[in-house]
């Protein structure tokens, strides 16, 4: 409890913090076949050393012993009732010692997936992020686990995992990349964009929020080898098939919390938020593949030139899956890494334009109008300018400009 509360004065084995912290992460719910090993993390060490809990100078977890309930105003963190001893580093100054077998799992992969986001977070917006919630509540307090509560919450101060139905080891909140990274991605668009003042009548911040917390999770899900690798060999590099990026946020194998696969157009949705968010996640999704697309035209890596197609996903869908189905595996092998760093760059590429477009918008006039505006503004600015036309492009084929 001390080094939790107290992270100045927690102890650790001696080790080089600028190389960061080594932790084990689960990039899709261990359920999923092909993910059921974690993978290894370096988190950075731009908030200090982190240390038993885990904790650092921005976020730390605590384990209550008792069925706890969830926040909600006017009870706010700090948590103050009996907590399970805090998750210990290795002599080495790392958790990945910490197996998913251990008890202490939970706690590690929660910090961990939350922390690593932020890490991302903050390398697209160029400058750290600050909570909006400081200096009231001074860091991010992690509940990784609330017994029969089939919920994942962040707000004032605090994220709270719980489980889905039925309760199994692997059915944990805290176990799964895409519901932490999609709950930190509202902390961070809070913290960057800024919160309302009104009561968010006559604009889009709630659906661009989810729009923006979906995202996140998929730009983190790309951050993994394990990830990029499966799915760009399992689809021979062609990324209008169905595939993890279609299917990052499942409960199940049959049972989806969100698609960015879909034909949406913003005629097509309802007012409530989570559906109304869904054709601007999407675009944003057309964007990365558009850029990929490109990418490995100008590479000579693909005899496709996406600009001549106003939507390639949409136009050239069923086609471009036939000649996937014609490619040989080992001769797509031959340009597999090719293929990987034209996506990494992709990603780079659309996600610094989203989180950057964050400074030319206000949260009580936001519109996706304006959203895809200012999405555009920052692609000129940055590195995206290549690729101005195709992403406008699949903004208007969805009906948002």
């Amino acid at each position: 409890m001390d080094a939790i509360t107290h992270p100045e004065g927690a102890g650790g084995a001696a080790f080089e913090p600028s190389l960061g912290t080594r932790f084990l992460i689960f990039p899709q719910p261990p359920f999923i076949p092909g993910y059921e090993k974690p993978e290894v993390v370096w988190i950075g060490a731009s908030a200090g050393p982190i240390l038993a809990g885990p904790s650092d100078s921005r976020m730390y977890v605590a384990n209550p012993i008792e069925p706890k309930i969830p926040y909600a105003s006017p009870n706010l963190p700090p948590y103050r009732g009996v907590l399970r001893p805090p998750a210990e580093p290795g002599p080495d100054g790392h958790f990945d010692h910490i197996g998913p077998d251990s008890p202490a799992f939970l706690s590690t992969h929660s910090f961990a997936c939350a922390r690593r986001v932020l890490d991302i977070c903050e390398s697209y917006v160029g400058h750290p992020i600050g909570w909006f919630f400081e200096p009231t509540v001074e860091r991010l307090e992690i509940i990784p686990r609330i017994p029969h509560w089939e919920n994942a919450q962040s707000g004032f101060g605090f994220l709270e995992l719980g489980e889905s139905e039925p309760e199994t080891p692997t059915s944990y909140f805290a176990l799964n990349f895409d519901a932490i990274a999609h709950e930190i991605g509202h902390l961070i668009l809070l913290s960057e964009l800024g919160i309302l003042e009104g009561d968010g009548r006559g604009c889009d911040f709630f659906a661009y929020h989810e729009s923006i917390a979906d995202f996140i999770s998929l730009l983190g899900l790309l951050q993994f080898d394990t990830a990029v690798d499966r799915l760009l060999r399992r689809t021979k590099g062609n990324l209008l098939l169905h595939n993890e990026l279609d299917r990052f946020a499942e409960l199940s194998d049959e049972k989806q919390l969100r698609s960015f696969n879909n034909s949406l157009k913003m005629r097509d949705v309802s007012g409530e938020v989570h559906d109304q968010s869904k054709p601007f996640a999407a675009a944003l999704f057309d964007c990365l593949i558009e850029v990929y697309q490109s990418l490995l035209f100008e590479r000579g890596l693909s005899d496709l030139n996406p600009k001549r197609f106003s939507d390639l996903r949409q136009q050239l869908a069923p086609a471009l899956m036939d000649e996937a189905m014609r490619t040989s595996r080992s001769s797509y092998e031959l340009r597999h890494f090719a293929a990987k760093a034209a996506l990494e760059e992709a990603r780079d590429i659309v996600g610094e334009a989203v989180m950057r477009s964050w400074a030319y918008l206000e949260p009580d006039s936001i519109t996706f109008a304006a959203a895809a505006e200012a999405f555009l503004e920052a692609s000129y600015r940055e590195r995206g300018n290549a690729y101005l036309q195709q992403l406008e492009d699949c903004m208007r084929w969805r009906g948002i400009l």
